[in-house]
């Protein structure tokens, strides 16, 4: 292992956001050798039974359209497809695979998950450069099959740490008939590709405990602390110690007598009082912590009240991310998150002056991360990184909307920063998103209303929506079409009326918007006294400018 010190670099724009399966992109868009770390904390059914969680299922749903928010993962065609190209592929990793087969039998959800987990850790590993690092974040239902599937990757021999993560308190339902234990911990699984990884040492601060035990004194006149330390030599002669003579007390000592004579001059020797051994005296200002341990308990979970908090299930701390990347990447170096989710890893790294890659598989992830960007540190972010996979033009939209409507709603929903709507199978209630603001200082939260539509158009949906508005108590609703709207669906929407905000300004309560009209740039028309509250901001970077190294990709 080496220890490198982090260096600066040329600073410009080419960090990556991807939308897409992960898988995908890692094989055809990532180089070998070209990420430092990896940081991936993967959708896994954790609150589901033991029974349900390893029962047999079939199905053709594509493991590349898992919905957000939803952790389940399925035996189905796809699942099957990438256990059938590993265990083809041969060597440690199909054994694996297969050892998972006979143990957990006939295929089921969790062989699904790690048929899908496998070929992305081969991938991952492939990406990495020597010296790269890999924190796999998992809870307990599925840790001890992926370190297997880990080793079968990397080698044991590159296995790092376990490291436990208490992410909540203790529960409180054992008067609910709980028969044991309380789950309050999740898994990190640290592993290097290599024997020589980088590596930056993190410390904790002392506890209070600590402190008044091993620095019980205070010096007059300066305030600070310290305490008083053995200087003996250790295995006296036998060690190589020298003797000699020190405030009367002869010993063997850790140091040269020039050495000594040194810490002496410097009032660094103290002899606690006539005849005793002299001690060496050490600041507590001096000392950098306590080195981390494989047990986090320092780091509190995201709370309802957290600054932080975006509302996204899986959304960890940055605290968390924080410690992971500066211990294993330095300024410049390149982060990966191939599962990234509201963006934590992305923007942890960015605060830290790393490059980043985030890939995610839905456009509401997508279009939180963006906005998370932007709110954390300005407008200006959105130049120094590329989105790609994103429709960029109608016809990409168009595709898009043909080929997965459903991932079509939340793109088209989140160029207006709104928040796409989970929807239940029969539960469509003509809302396709929400779009929160506020206009006056009574705290009240207003809304608006979306639904898309990526066919044929007509008055009959310009009226549904107005139907729903009203049911809603809404005060503007926007239809977002594909095609350009009728005269007809013009005056329908026209005859709803205003929205008269209390800013003394007036809005259509009905707006048609084109996918062409907004990617060029036109907004919902709306009170603009106080901004988007769509999605929870997240606090302001604490840099003043916006840094961003160049990715060579």
């Amino acid at each position: 292992m080496r220890v490198r010190a982090d260096g600066m670099g040329e600073w410009m724009a080419d960090n990556v956001l991807y939308y897409g399966d992960n898988l995908d992109i890692l094989r055809h868009s990532v180089k070998d050798e070209s990420v430092e770390l990896v940081y991936l904390d993967p959708p896994f059914n954790s609150n589901a039974t033991y029974n349900v969680l390893f029962a047999a299922q079939d199905g053709t749903r594509s493991a590349a359209q898992i919905k957000a928010f939803e952790d389940t993962w399925q035996w189905d065609q796809a699942a099957a497809y990438d256990y059938q190209k590993t265990v083809e592929a041969g060597g440690p990793v199909a054994q694996t695979l297969l050892a998972f087969h006979t143990l957990l039998g006939r295929p089921n959800n969790m062989l699904a998950y790690l048929a899908m987990m496998a070929p992305r850790l081969v991938e991952l590993r492939r990406v990495l450069k020597p010296t790269g690092s890999l924190y796999l974040h998992c809870d307990p239902n599925a840790s001890h099959y992926l370190k297997l599937l880990l080793d079968a990757v990397f080698g044991p021999e590159h296995f790092r740490s376990e490291i436990i993560w208490k992410r909540t308190t203790a529960h409180s339902d054992a008067l609910q008939g709980r028969r044991q234990h309380g789950r309050v911990h999740d898994v990190l699984l640290f592993y290097t590709k290599s024997n020589d990884w980088t590596w930056n040492p993190v410390h904790t601060p002392y506890d209070a405990a600590y402190i008044d035990s091993k620095y019980p004194y205070e010096e007059p006149g300066t305030g600070r602390r310290y305490g008083l330390w053995d200087m003996t030599g250790p295995g006296g002669a036998a060690k190589g110690n020298p003797s000699y003579e020190v405030m009367g007390v002869t010993r063997y000592w850790r140091y040269s007598r020039e050495r000594m004579q040194e810490l002496i001059a410097q009032g660094r020797v103290v002899q606690p009082r006539p005849g005793a051994v002299p001690r060496y005296k050490r600041y507590l200002d001096e000392m950098p912590g306590v080195p981390i341990q494989d047990m986090w308990t320092d780091i509190d979970p995201i709370n309802s009240q957290a600054a932080e908090r975006l509302g996204y299930p899986t959304q960890k701390p940055e605290a968390l991310l924080e410690r992971i990347i500066q211990a294993s990447s330095n300024v410049g170096d390149v982060v990966l998150d191939p599962f990234c989710g509201c963006g934590t890893a992305v923007a942890v790294a960015q605060r830290l002056k790393r490059r980043w890659i985030g890939i995610d598989i839905t456009y509401l992830a997508v279009s939180l991360m963006k906005y998370r960007l932007q709110t954390t540190f300005g407008e200006e972010i959105a130049k120094t990184y590329k989105v790609i996979g994103e429709p960029a033009s109608v016809e990409d939209a168009r595709a898009l909307a043909r080929d997965d409507p459903y991932q079509f709603q939340w793109w088209a929903v989140g160029l207006v920063s709104a928040r796409a709507v989970e929807k239940k199978k029969g539960a469509d209630q003509g809302i396709d998103g929400r779009l929160y603001f506020h206009d006056d200082y009574s705290g009240k939260t207003k809304q608006i209303i979306l639904s898309v539509k990526a066919g044929k158009t007509g008055p009959d949906h310009v009226r549904d929506l107005r139907g729903v508005v009203e049911r809603e108590e809404a005060q503007i609703g926007v239809l977002i079409t594909m095609q350009r709207p009728t005269q007809p669906m013009r005056s329908e929407a026209a005859a709803a009326g205003f929205y008269g905000s209390p800013l003394h300004s007036t809005h259509p309560k009905i707006q048609v918007l084109t996918i062409a009209e907004l990617l060029n740039g036109k907004r919902i028309d709306y009170p603009s006294w106080q901004e988007n509250m769509t999605f929870k901001k997240a606090p302001k970077a604490k840099s003043e400018a916006i840094e961003t190294p160049t990715l060579d990709l």
